[in-house]
């Protein structure tokens, strides 16, 4: 079963992936009423474990205001083949939430839980990012059907539009299997005021940095991007370590 599994995989991203880009596997939680710390706790002593579990080091936000769910978890996994190797599988079971059975404890804790496997910046970028920044600006996307690839620019473009008024590109998430969003971004800053920085960019700056990036202008940014998307979650999210 598991070897099956594995050679679906490797079909289905084969064609996907471009040199350089690396998978992570994403989980989402809300916590049963009252479970919230008690899930928080137990989740950080297995990210402690992470490399018992033969993984690159996790990293945990918990939701401030937006979204529906309390944690986002991302993991690096390296390759979709390793991680569902027998003996890679087998050091898993250890874990408190990893891979769990239908019916298991952990979900006891649950009101909701998804998890899904997608592509994203190398792993240095990604643990560069997490190890400095504490608060995190997450957006979450469904394509209009056809604008897969347009959203994935607009993505981009917005990073080229934020390097120009000096502000760091969020890291980009795509997805390979298990849920409905195409994209996610996830926006790292120091704090809250940090990230509310550029509402003091002069208009001038921000006009220019539009246009370098390739939009109409400034005030087009969020326009265009509602072109391309059904459906749209944004969430502020704090680092838990």
């Amino acid at each position: 079963m598991i070897k099956t599994f594995v050679l679906f995989f490797t079909l289905c991203i084969s064609s996907q992936l471009m040199a350089g880009d690396d998978i992570y596997k994403t989980v989402l939680m809300r916590a049963a009423p009252g479970k919230l710390l008690e899930l928080i706790d137990l989740l950080k002593d297995d990210m402690a474990k992470h490399a018992d579990y033969g993984l690159e080091k996790p990293h945990l936000m918990r939701h401030s205001q937006g979204d529906h769910w309390d944690l986002m978890m991302i993991i690096p996994v390296n390759s979709i083949v390793n991680y569902y190797q027998n003996e890679n599988a087998a050091k898993r079971k250890a874990s408190f939430f990893l891979d769990k059975s239908y019916g298991d404890s952990f979900y006891d804790l649950l009101a909701f839980h998804e998890d899904f496997f997608v592509t994203g910046p190398s792993y240095k970028v990604f643990s560069q990012a997490f190890e400095k920044f504490d608060y995190y600006h997450v957006e979450m996307f469904i394509a209009l059907p056809g604008k897969q690839k347009e959203l994935l620019k607009q993505r981009e473009m917005e990073n080229t539009y934020l390097k120009e008024i000096n502000r760091d590109p969020n890291l980009i998430f795509t997805r390979l299997a298990g849920s409905e969003w195409d994209i996610f971004t996830v926006g790292c800053y120091r704090d809250i005021k940090h990230f509310a920085e550029s509402a003091d960019t002069p208009a001038e700056v921000d006009e220019k940095a539009a246009l370098k990036a390739g939009f109409k202008g400034a005030n087009f940014i969020g326009s265009y991007l509602r072109e391309l998307m059904a459906e749209h979650h944004d969430t502020l999210a704090g680092a838990v370590k």
